[in-house]
C-alpha cells in the first residue's frame, strides 16, 4: 500500500526554473481565458435576435459577457 503525503507545504519557487514556469503558467491562463472568451463570444453570435431576447440579451451585450462583466 502506497502513502502520499498531502500536508507539504511549499515556500515559492526560486530560480530561473521557477520564474519560467511561472510565466509559463501565466501565459497558460491568459490563453484559456482569451479561448473561452472567442467561445462564447461564437456562440453568442450564432444565436439569432430572438434567441438572445428569450435569454434578456441584445447584440450589444455579447462582447460584455464575453468578457466576464456582467449585464445584469
Amino acid at each position: 500500500m502506497a502513502a502520499f503525503d498531502t500536508t507539504r507545504t511549499t515556500y515559492g519557487s526560486t530560480g530561473l526554473v521557477g520564474r519560467l514556469g511561472a510565466l509559463l503558467a501565466t501565459a497558460a491562463g491568459a490563453f484559456a481565458a482569451w479561448n473561452d472568451a472567442r467561445a462564447t463570444r461564437n456562440a453568442l453570435n450564432g444565436l439569432s435576435d430572438r434567441e438572445l431576447a428569450d435569454i434578456g440579451m441584445c447584440r450589444g451585450d455579447i462582447d460584455s459577457v464575453a468578457a466576464g462583466k456582467s449585464v445584469f
